[in-house]
């Protein structure tokens, strides 16, 4: 994979795709590696439930069933709250999830539930949309995400880990890739440990 980044910076990685998907013709290689970076959403709902839900803040229960009671408690928000975005994009036919601003999700949830507003749908039949559903429409985020290449690093001070140290660029960048594709069909060369 080559990497070019604005600047005219060039950057290759070899990348190795394990799989047990061994039909090219059922799962192109090239699914595969956009499917990669799909499976990220699981990181992000770790971040959406430690950083957007705890808001940075650990859990308060002394004892483990107190423990598993608030992880439940965290989870099944989590799931309502993904629940009303998965309804809200079905709203609109081709809408990517990924638009859909998971804080606009909770904050206009917990306005609709401490308020007390706008939780029974008027009289008439309910609509699928809802009050939270509208609040989210009206602030997706962009169709196309900026490209970035680790402009977002910051030293935490008491992490044990070294800075950036130059490894990357330290402001956002524009950049292109290309992709070569190679199907080995009796084994790879091991790597240089170098």
């Amino acid at each position: 994979m080559t990497v070019t980044l604005a600047d005219g910076t060039i950057r290759t990685e070899q990348w190795r795709l394990l799989t047990s998907l061994l039909d090219p013709a059922a799962h192109p290689a090239t699914e595969l590696v956009d499917l990669y970076h799909e499976r990220w959403q699981s990181e992000t709902t770790y971040f959406s439930i430690k950083a957007t839900m705890l808001d940075g803040r650990v859990l308060r229960s002394r004892s483990l069933t107190g423990l598993d009671q608030e992880v439940y408690a965290l989870l099944t928000t989590y799931q309502a709250l993904i629940r009303a975005a998965a309804d809200t994009a079905c709203t609109r036919p081709g809408l990517d999830m990924d638009r859909i601003s998971f804080t606009v999700l909770q904050t206009t949830a917990a306005d609709t539930v401490t308020t007390a507003t706008g939780i029974l749908p008027p009289a008439g039949p309910a609509e699928l949309l809802g009050t939270i559903g509208r609040a989210v429409l009206d602030a997706l985020h962009p169709a196309r995400h900026r490209h970035r290449v680790k402009a977002r690093t910051r030293k935490n001070p008491t992490s044990k880990y070294g800075p950036n140290a130059g490894q990357h660029p330290t402001t956002s960048q524009n950049y292109t890739i290309r992709t070569a594709v190679t199907f080995f069909e009796h084994g790879l060369a091991n790597r240089s440990r170098t």
